[in-house]
């Protein structure tokens, strides 16, 4: 470990030892990326996502609170509804007077069943080929819920009701990408792999089981926009990110932690996901445009020609801006670019200059390449250095 790298997590400490916060501080030091040594990232995002107040002194009872709040969601929106289940079909007179499985009531239990169902489909379709260029997500967690898994009571896991359900997934898929595919061709086909639903022994799930549960949830919780594809993305980095912390005592509270981060900045980047916001100013549409009205102004030359080829931002940028680059680099690169993005006070404000980044560092080549090239190259980026991205985005704030 270099000294400038020692000195770094020294300032971190520094600021987070504090009895308050210092949050822009806190803000400068993050944006040129977060030391994953001590857990130091997983403290930082957890702030800078406003999980955890700016008052140290009030993180144990707030993290106590939060944590037990996340398992009465389990309790009320996993558990029950199981047992329930379970339960409506123990007695006939219950069956056949006060619900059954085809009563057209939109209040009926089973109704809901079948509901929540589609979108379990859907997530656990997702889930499951999540980050497929790394086994983590296919590996058993070191803690997996033992309030569902209690050999006590034989829960009904999300996954045994996945496997129980004949609806196929397939008919209930609800993509946003419209004109574009949600999945990157830079990441690995998860289809290729033998052990994409491999079942581990009972008692024990995996961490794509850890998050089907955080993604259920926020959908139960959240009826109005419930599970979009690609949702699975934004989560899959925050849960990595905390589940390896090295803190075992934060790591065992990975599943609660990551679900109120994920909840937090999906209140500010839920509008990408409604389509019926699209074209507002708010809307995904928007911020396309803004793209490249930032790339006009920036460089002009590169500007015209994707206009003169006729290659629309919705055509790449749709899913570089939905995703947070999620799709576009691998799960280490994307971590360190979430560094700034997190850190940035008008973060989203810098996910368009890093897009328009992007775009300004393959200028030449897209400046020669043809309509058919020049889609290859923002379909797969090829340019992995994201600190270079970084640096030229940067640039493009300074210079406004």
């Amino acid at each position: 470990m270099s000294s400038l790298h020692k000195s770094r997590i020294a300032d971190f400490q520094d600021v987070l030892k504090e009895p308050t916060i210092a949050l822009e501080k806190l803000r400068e030091l993050s944006f040129s990326g977060i030391p994953c040594e001590g857990g130091l990232r997983c403290l930082c995002w957890k702030i800078l996502l406003n999980y955890l107040p700016l008052e140290r002194a009030s993180w144990t009872s707030i993290l106590a609170k939060q944590r037990e709040l996340y398992s009465q969601f389990l309790r009320e929106m996993i558990i029950q509804p199981g047992i329930a289940k379970a339960n409506m079909g123990v007695s006939r007179e219950d069956v056949t007077f006060e619900d059954h499985p085809l009563n057209p009531n939109p209040d009926s239990r089973w109704n809901t069943y079948f509901r929540d169902n589609e979108v379990l489909l859907q997530i656990d379709k997702d889930v499951r080929r999540l980050c497929p260029d790394i086994s983590f997500f296919q590996r058993a967690t070191e803690y997996p819920c033992l309030l569902i898994l209690d050999p006590q009571n034989e829960f009904e896991t999300l996954r045994k009701r996945v496997e129980q359900t004949t609806l196929k997934s397939q008919t209930v898929a609800r993509n946003r990408s419209g004109v574009t595919n949600m999945s990157s061709p830079h990441k690995l086909s998860a289809s290729s792999s033998p052990n994409e639903y491999e079942v581990l022994p009972n008692g024990c799930e995996a961490h794509w089981e850890v998050v089907e549960r955080i993604l259920f949830i926020y959908a139960k919780l959240n009826p109005g926009i419930a599970y979009v594809q690609g949702m699975n993305e934004i989560v899959g980095p925050l849960y990595y990110t905390f589940a390896t912390d090295p803190n075992s005592e934060w790591k065992e509270h990975a599943e609660a932690d990551t679900f109120f981060c994920f909840t937090n900045l999906m209140a500010e980047i839920r509008d990408n996901f409604i389509k019926s916001l699209d074209d507002s100013q708010c809307g995904i549409t928007y911020k396309m445009e803004k793209v490249y009205s930032t790339l006009k102004d920036k460089d002009v030359e590169l500007y015209l020609k994707l206009q003169e080829q006729n290659i629309k931002p919705q055509f790449f940028a749709f899913r570089w801006l939905t995703l947070l680059l999620s799709q576009e680099f691998l799960l280490p690169d994307v971590i360190r670019i979430w560094d700034s993005l997190f850190a940035d006070d008008s973060r989203f404000d810098f996910l368009l200059l890093v897009c328009c980044a992007m775009l300004i560092l393959i200028r030449e080549q897209l400046l020669e390449g043809d309509f058919t090239i020049n889609m290859r190259l923002l379909q797969d980026y090829p340019i992995t250095d994201v600190c270079q991205i970084l640096q030229k985005a940067t640039e493009l704030q300074d210079s406004k």
